[in-house]
């Protein structure tokens, strides 16, 4: 059996979507479940980039704008818009992205530093940057998109 990885570090698997023309990537395994674009109901006096919450199998789940929480504007969901529903620590949360595009398998050798002339901001979500097949995809923290103590107020 042939090993890939062996001197080129850890191997881990990203889920690759695009949010507007940019495409980004998060751990599968934080990733529960994608499904289609369904409305949220909003909730007054949340977040610009709170969609609202939707009834997940009897479980209220926050939906958050991508697009919005990255600075990229306001999503506008299409058929091909889909939820991928991702949990960080206790915190569960959907994700509103324009499609899904692979299943990457790379090495931390893949991965290169978010460059220095980025903001703080943009440094603070993206954690790195993978050049795939003349690809820019940023791979998002999920713990600053979800932060454990991501106030809600949904009660």
């Amino acid at each position: 059996m042939m090993n890939t990885a062996s001197s080129s570090g850890h191997r881990q698997e990203l889920i690759a979507f695009k949010v507007g023309d940019q495409e980004f990537c998060v751990d599968i395994m934080s990733v529960r479940e994608i499904r289609g674009w369904t409305p949220a109901t909003a909730l007054p006096h949340s977040q610009a980039f709170m969609r609202g919450v939707i009834n997940l199998r009897g479980t209220v789940l926050p939906i958050l704008d991508l697009s919005a929480c990255l600075g990229l504007g306001f999503a506008d969901p299409q058929a091909r818009s889909v939820i991928i529903v991702v949990r960080n620590g206790e915190q569960e949360a959907g994700l509103l992205v324009d499609a899904v595009c692979d299943i990457l398998s790379v090495t931390d050798d893949m991965l290169q530093p978010t460059p220095n002339v980025a903001s703080d901001t943009v440094k603070s979500f993206v954690r790195g940057i993978l050049a795939i097949d003349g690809r820019m995809i940023g791979l998002l923290g999920l713990e600053r998109i979800l932060p454990e103590t991501m106030e809600l107020e949904v009660a």
